[in-house]
């Protein structure tokens, strides 16, 4: 190599290690549709030279390759968001998958774009899971839809229903009135290894029904994306290099048997386009999260009870030495810095500075797989934990609890007013009142996405003044006027630039 091309080289390098996390959904969909789709081309398959890097896979692979994709084309499906034109022109700005597509053409912010009428703000893609229409896809790919239509891999068109999301894995469960339809079944995900062969089924940059091959480049990855839209997400994420693109959200990542090991959610790029990694929900905590929103309406998490520190990320741990003046070092497991009053973990007699290594037999390297071993079980569920104290290993049985400090199962019945809503209120001070020259308000806080007040345009921060005409100054309040209502609700708020709008939602 010559100096002038290890120059080259050098300069070169910082651009290919460099990146950002980006999800795999489109938007705009006004650039979906200029780009026309006459029919599948397959002639690169049948025309590429033996010698491409094709012919290093044997034969018998290759024929996996396409009885798994003859199985599961057919099961995936398009999802069109579809959102009225104040929400489609604010959701880039708001969803944050599309703000992690980089620039576009530059450095320069892309502006919001209001997609013309009747074309949808957003597509990605969703896999059915059995043959009754139920459907499962990415909760940031229904996000703030008021509408949801499925198109088939034969191009039929239905309107879908949305059953239920989870923010906290990024998965959702949609249904379609139809019967006798393709599905694919779960696999294990736990038994999947990396340098497996596996394909990426779905429909990125407006191209249907597009099949990818790969392999799994690791387990149990976390890269911190859904703590944008979750206060407590749960990432342990499938790795492939398999290529996915914006449009593959949702879709299917598939063993070389055909059988569902992960649903795609996001990938790694500095321009939001394929360049070397993407990241799917395994399947596992996939099925779990449907079969609680089928059965109950809602997912059923179960707590630990601790506050938590990764003991494989060194930068965290020096932060954490720095703020507490420890000297706690690297390792393997979770160092628990906190346990929460009356949580499963204290009644077991787990305390601050033990060090959890295993739960169930499994063992916990680092936060991903906590959370995951975790957020796989529901309130009441026993798991059995392992830790060091004193350098001395320990064994006790935990019962997990929900939030609120239960060991049942819990309904949309039994949700209160601001989980069901999806938004928490906070009493505004005199001064704000003053400020903004308001006789009434509360600041909402928590505002869940894809949740009522996130559809109606009420974000983090947002003074909602009146509720169905009647003043608010606290959350008791709210709770009063909406608890047991059925009807339309009505909310007056005021923006971030002290613009104040009425509008509502039908009470869930």
């Amino acid at each position: 190599m010559n100096i002038k091309m290890k120059n080259t080289f050098k300069k070169l390098m910082p651009f290919a290690l460099t990146g950002v996390i980006s999800g795999a959904t489109v938007f705009g969909a006004s650039q979906y549709f200029s780009h026309e789709n006459n029919g599948e081309d397959f002639s690169y398959f049948t025309t590429a030279s033996k010698k491409s890097a094709f012919a290093s896979i044997n034969s018998a692979v290759g024929e996996d390759f396409v009885k798994a994709s003859k199985t599961t084309v057919p099961a995936v499906v398009t999802i069109k968001n579809y959102q009225d034109r104040a929400d489609s022109q604010r959701m880039p700005d708001m969803d944050m998958f599309d703000f992690f597509f980089g620039p576009q053409g530059g450095n320069q912010q892309r502006q919001p774009q209001q997609p013309p009428k009747n074309m949808p703000s957003g597509l990605g893609s969703g896999v059915i899971i059995s043959p009754d229409g139920y459907i499962i896809s990415n909760n940031h790919v229904v996000a703030g839809a008021n509408k949801l239509e499925v198109v088939l891999s034969n191009k039929k068109t239905y309107i879908a229903t949305l059953v239920g999301t989870d923010p906290n894995t990024d998965i959702s469960l949609l249904k379609i009135e139809e019967k006798g339809l393709p599905y694919l079944n779960f696999a294990n995900s736990d038994l999947t290894e990396v340098g497996q062969w596996v394909l990426a089924v779905g429909n990125p940059l407006g191209l249907n029904s597009t099949v990818t091959a790969g392999i799994i480049s690791a387990k149990g990855r976390s890269i911190d994306i859904l703590s944008q839209q979750s206060r407590t997400p749960i990432e342990s994420f499938i790795q492939t290099d398999a290529a996915i693109n914006p449009g593959n959200s949702g879709g299917a990542l598939v063993n070389v048997n055909g059988d569902l090991i992960g649903i795609n959610t996001a990938i790694q790029s500095k321009t939001g386009y394929y360049e070397g990694y993407g990241f799917a929900v395994p399947s596992n905590l996939a099925r779990k999260i449907v079969e609680d929103i089928k059965k109950y309406g809602l997912v059923q998490r179960g707590f630990l009870g601790v506050g938590s520190l990764d003991l494989s990320n060194e930068m965290q741990i020096a932060a954490y030495n720095q703020k507490e003046k420890k000297n706690v070092k690297a390792g393997e497991g979770i160092y628990v810095t906190e346990v929460t009053d009356k949580s499963g973990a204290e009644d077991a007699g787990i305390k601050p500075g033990d060090i959890i290594t295993k739960i169930d037999n499994i063992a916990i390297s680092g936060f991903s797989d906590l959370s995951v071993v975790i957020g796989s079980r529901r309130p009441g569920d026993k798991v059995a934990v392992t830790y060091i104290r004193n350098g001395k290993e320990n064994n006790v049985n935990v019962t997990l609890k929900d939030l609120k400090g239960g060991t049942s199962s819990r309904s949309k019945d039994d949700l209160t007013v601001t989980e069901k809503i999806g938004s928490e209120f906070e009493p505004l001070s005199d001064r704000v009142k003053t400020d903004y020259g308001l006789e009434s308000g509360v600041i909402a806080k928590n505002v869940v996405e894809g949740s009522e007040m996130d559809k109606i345009g009420v974000v983090d921060n947002y003074i909602v003044m009146e509720i169905n005409g009647k003043p608010v100054n606290s959350q008791k309040d709210v709770e009063k006027i909406l608890n047991g209502y059925k009807g339309n609700v009505q909310v007056k708020y005021v923006d971030s630039y002290g613009r104040i709008t009425t509008r509502g939602f039908k009470m869930p």
